[in-house]
C-alpha cells in the first residue's frame, strides 16, 4: 500500500478554500486505509499551534492506517546536506527536515502545498541529487491533487 508523508499544509488545507478539495479528498483516502499516512514529530509539533480542528485532523485517521515517523540523526545530518548543497536556504531547515525525514524512511511520496520549497521542480531536483550522492533513493514530492484518487 502506498505510503505518503504528509506535511503540515496538508491538514491545514483541509479548511483552506485554496486547497480544501484535493487535501479532502486525500485525508478520506487515509481515512477509508486506502493509503497509509507518514507523519512525523515535526508535523505533530507544527500542529499544535495550529487550530484545534486542524489538529483534530490526525487523530481522524485510524492508528492502523498511519506510520509514525521521528526526526532522528540521520535525518538532521541529511537535511544539513541539502541546506550545504543550496536546495534551501538554512532559514528553511525545517522543509528539509521534512524531506529528508521521508528520504530515510523510504516514503514512496511525500505531499505538500507548499509550492516554494517543497513541492518545485527545480528544488526538487536538487534534493534527489542530494539523495543520490549520499545513497538515498529519489523521492517523490508532489501536491495532493497529484496523489488524491478522483471520485
Amino acid at each position: 500500500m502506498m505510503q505518503i508523508y504528509a506535511d503540515t499544509s496538508v491538514f491545514g488545507g483541509y479548511f483552506d478554500l485554496e486547497f480544501e478539495k484535493w487535501s479532502r479528498r486525500l485525508i478520506d483516502e487515509f481515512t477509508a486505509g486506502s493509503k497509509i499516512v507518514a507523519v512525523s514529530d515535526l508535523t505533530l509539533k507544527e500542529l499544535e499551534n495550529a487550530p484545534l480542528e486542524v489538529r483534530e485532523l490526525v487523530k481522524k485517521i485510524p492508528e492502523k492506517y498511519k506510520r509514525y515517523l521521528t526526526l532522528d540523526d540521520e535525518a538532521i545530518k541529511l537535511a544539513q546536506h541539502y541546506i550545504k548543497n543550496g536546495a534551501v536556504n538554512k532559514s528553511y531547515l525545517i522543509d528539509a527536515q521534512h524531506i529528508a525525514v521521508a528520504t530515510v524512511n523510504r516514503i514512496d511520496v511525500l505531499v505538500s502545498w507548499n509550492f516554494k520549497h517543497i513541492v518545485n521542480l527545480s528544488k526538487i531536483r536538487l534534493y534527489n541529487s542530494v539523495n543520490l550522492k549520499y545513497g538515498y533513493p529519489l523521492l517523490e514530492i508532489r501536491s495532493p491533487l497529484e496523489v488524491s484518487n478522483e471520485k
